[in-house]
């Protein structure tokens, strides 16, 4: 799937940013400085057009993910926002995927004519523990989003979703990646998948994490298209009706 990464850096605010992809990355690179956020040369990629005309960044159409080495809404970014929403606007053929944690800091960072929300934005707020979701959902429903999904990710517990799925278009769950992972467990999956078939949210495992515990044993999956492997059998195994009673 593209990425939009129109700025670069971070600092971390809860929980989840622990082992933050990101800081691992950079430092993998050799860089130190992770929580400076910075302009990158890609913040105009999708006006970008090649020498036929056509746009360099998915000229077809379809799904951005957005700001994926930053948080969209963080406020080392506020003098950068406009014009990136000016970009979303100009490119309505793409729906641009926004993944915050930075929810409650959303709303005063919203463009003028936002309205109900634009047509081509989804938002989704990610929430890695029943503390994050008590903090970041509330605000999160109350904001005008045509478009929201929760990410659950990185999973760190199982997150009491019920009250809050009204008006959720997607849950996506993903245990941590990396070698000093924590642990995701079946069973904290098992319950919010069927948490949301109730209320009728569809909810996709998108990975299962690097250390995944099932029926009291540990697995190691490092590679990260194992755990996307694994993921989509997990997936098929829960839409089946599969309980730990039959």
């Amino acid at each position: 799937m593209p990425n939009w990464n129109l700025w670069h850096g971070c600092r971390k605010i809860s929980a989840g940013c622990q082992n933050c992809y990101v800081y691992r990355i950079d430092g993998f690179h050799g860089k130190s400085d992770s929580f400076i956020v910075r302009r990158t040369a890609d913040f105009s990629l999708p006006l970008k057009k090649d020498r036929s005309g056509n746009y360099k960044l998915t000229p077809d159409g379809g799904l951005v993910y957005t700001c994926m080495t930053s948080d969209f809404f963080i406020e080392d970014a506020d003098l950068w926002r406009q014009e990136a929403w000016d970009i979303i606007k100009s490119r309505p053929d793409l729906d641009f995927c926004i993944v915050t944690k930075r929810i409650t800091q959303a709303e005063s960072r919203l463009p003028a004519d936002w309205g109900e929300g634009y047509d081509n934005v989804t938002i989704a707020c990610t929430v890695e523990n029943n503390a994050a979701a008590r903090l970041r959902l509330p605000v999160f429903n109350a904001l005008p989003i045509k478009h929201r999904l929760i990410f659950c990710s990185p999973l760190l517990e199982q997150v009491e979703l019920g009250e809050y799925l009204d008006g959720i278009d997607e849950v996506s769950i993903g245990g941590e990646s990396g070698e000093n992972a924590r642990e995701c467990r079946w069973e904290w999956i098992e319950e919010m998948f069927n948490t949301c078939r109730e209320k009728g949210v569809p909810c996709y495992i998108h990975q299962l994490g690097a250390k995944f515990v099932k029926d009291g044993r540990t697995y190691r999956l490092p590679n990260r298209k194992v755990q996307h492997w694994q993921a989509r059998k997990a997936q098929d195994l829960l839409e089946s009706g599969y309980t730990d009673n039959k």
